[in-house]
C-alpha cells in the first residue's frame, strides 16, 4: 500500500514537472502513424508525458523480452496511444487526482457521481471509461489492432487476454504502471 502511494506521488510530481521535448516529439512521430498524432497530441500535456515514458518503458521491456521487432514497434504504438481516451479539458490533473481517490476510496459514490451531468461526474466518466473511449477513437482511424489492445488493457486479465494478446498486454501494463 505505501509502495502503491509513493508510486501515485511520484507520478503526480512528473506530471507537474516533465515536458515533452523535441527528441520525445521526434520519438512520437517516429513510433506513431500520422493519422494517430492528433489523438496524441490532444491528451492533456501531463498524459502525453505519461504516454511518452511508458513507451520508453515498453520499449526497454520489449528488447529485454526479445519481442520480435514487428511486436516492439506495436507495444511501443500502443503505449503511446494508451490513454487517449483521456483528452485535454475531459481530465486535468487535479480531476485526475479526484477521480484516482474517488474511485479508490468512494467506488459507490463515484459511480453515482458518473450519472449525473457536470466537471465531477464528467472526469469520473472519462477516467473509468478511457480505454473504451481510447478504442472507439482508435477505430475510426483504422487501427483496430491498437484498439483492441488499449480496450483491454485495464480489464482483469481472465478478461482481456487473448491468444497473442497475452505478452503485449502484460508489458503495456507493466510499463503503465512503472510510470
Amino acid at each position: 500500500m505505501l509502495q502503491q502511494m509513493y508510486g501515485r506521488v511520484r507520478q503526480f510530481v512528473r506530471a507537474v514537472t516533465q515536458h515533452m521535448g523535441e527528441a520525445d516529439h521526434a520519438f512520437v512521430r517516429a513510433n506513431l502513424p500520422a493519422k494517430a498524432l492528433p489523438l496524441f497530441y490532444a491528451m492533456h500535456p501531463a498524459d502525453q508525458v505519461h504516454a511518452r515514458n511508458a513507451a520508453y518503458t515498453a520499449r526497454a521491456l520489449a528488447e529485454r523480452h526479445g519481442l520480435p521487432e514487428e511486436q516492439r514497434a506495436f507495444l511501443i504504438r500502443c503505449a503511446l496511444l494508451h490513454d487517449v481516451g483521456r483528452r485535454r479539458g475531459d481530465l486535468d490533473i487535479l480531476g485526475k487526482v479526484f477521480a484516482v481517490l474517488m474511485m479508490h476510496y468512494l467506488p459507490h459514490a463515484s459511480e453515482r457521481l458518473m450519472e449525473h451531468e457536470g466537471r465531477l461526474g464528467h472526469a469520473l466518466y472519462v477516467y473509468r471509461h478511457h480505454p473504451a473511449i481510447g478504442a472507439a477513437l482508435l477505430r475510426e482511424i483504422g487501427m483496430a489492432e491498437e484498439a483492441r489492445i488499449i480496450e483491454r488493457h485495464h480489464m482483469a486479465d481472465d478478461m482481456a487476454d487473448a491468444a497473442g494478446d497475452r505478452q503485449v498486454l502484460r508489458l503495456l501494463r507493466e510499463a503503465d504502471a512503472r510510470n
